[in-house]
């Protein structure tokens, strides 16, 4: 069974109901808010393990929420939210949110996602080698291998695979990859980095046409996946 305690600030009664349901019977701890100043002092007075976070709250806009949250709150935050504009998901993951589902979203997705994000929350621990699937990174060598065989990547590959996969699970979005790797005079670049992904792909994925593990956020960025 999960211990992960889940704050929900969310001003619609039903989905608050849902989300109760479903998240209690997978086993987790659950919290409730209905606007974003009960949100902001329960996250204050009883630090979760993950907020689940609606743009659209009555006392306040969503984006200034999260905002206020990523001043102090580290843990993971995943926005629901009915806006889907491309411009409102980018702005709330280059606010600080590590995922976006829009409403409706299927409850197995919600689970998968809450799952990558506290699986990225221990992941973050102090394992210096981490594997996935036939990926095996080892951070502290810099050694990376595919089906056991190292791995020739060049410095700025290394330095993409091991964002990706320190943040397994989170959509990155374009600006946010270009300035972690490459640094802020690059952000608009985004052809740029395209080519550096299909480098990877080519590298990593054993169908690059169809990635397995570097998965594309049209319009958005990338989220690098396990399954």
């Amino acid at each position: 069974m999960n211990s992960a305690t889940i704050l929900v600030i969310d001003d619609e009664s039903q989905i608050r109901k849902l989300l109760e349901i479903t998240l209690e019977a997978n086993g987790y701890k659950t919290e409730f808010a209905a606007n974003a100043k009960e949100g902001l002092l329960l996250a204050a007075s009883h630090p979760p393990d993950v907020v689940l976070l609606d743009l659209g709250l009555p006392d306040d806009d969503g984006q200034n929420v999260l905002v206020q949250l990523r001043e102090w709150f580290n843990n993971p935050i995943i926005i629901l939210s009915v806006k889907s504009a491309e411009e409102e998901i980018v702005k709330a993951l280059d606010n600080g949110a590590n995922d976006y589902l829009t409403k409706p979203f299927r409850t197995q997705e919600l689970l998968a996602r809450v799952r990558a994000v506290l699986r990225n929350i221990a992941g973050a621990s102090n394992e210096p080698i981490v594997s996935i699937d036939n990926i095996q990174i080892d951070f502290s060598a810099r050694i990376v291998k595919v089906d056991n065989e190292v791995l020739k990547l060049t410095a700025t590959e290394y330095t993409l695979l091991s964002l990706f996969i320190k943040n397994e699970g989170r959509v990155l979005t374009h600006q946010h990859i270009l300035r972690d790797v490459w640094g802020p005079s690059y952000i608009d670049q985004t052809q740029y980095l395209r080519v550096f992904i299909a480098q990877l792909r080519k590298k990593i994925e054993k169908d690059p046409n169809r990635p397995k593990h570097i998965l594309t956020e049209s319009g958005i960025g990338y989220r690098f996946n396990i399954s």
